[in-house]
């Protein structure tokens, strides 16, 4: 996993705890969530602030500073990132070919 990375799960499978785990070992990282009404929106809502304050070098980090904070759900299995990282690479690669194979009928 990318270092510091975290995910935030927002929307009804943000409540399944099964779900989270599987996020959380499949990307080796914490999953979060707010408990907050809208949760997606208020994500958008501050990348709308974020832009209309970019000229200010403000940064996203700065803007998020009064976003509710996010609570810790799960973290990663230890042992899941072996399983996972080779196939995360796999489908990375398979992604690619698709995204950059031109001859493609897709």
């Amino acid at each position: 996993a990318v270092p510091r990375t975290r995910i935030l799960a927002t929307g009804g499978a943000s409540h399944n705890k099964k779900i989270l785990q599987v996020l959380s070992d499949v990307f080796n990282a914490p999953v979060f969530t707010i408990d907050t009404a809208n949760s997606a929106c208020l994500g958008s809502a501050y990348r709308a602030i974020h832009g209309l304050v970019a000229e200010r070098n403000v940064s996203l980090a700065d803007v998020v500073k009064l976003a509710p904070e996010p609570k810790l759900v799960v973290t990663p299995t230890p042992g899941a990132e072996e399983l996972y990282r080779p196939l995360l690479k796999r489908y990375a690669d398979l992604e690619q070919k698709v995204i950059y194979n031109t001859a493609s009928s897709c």
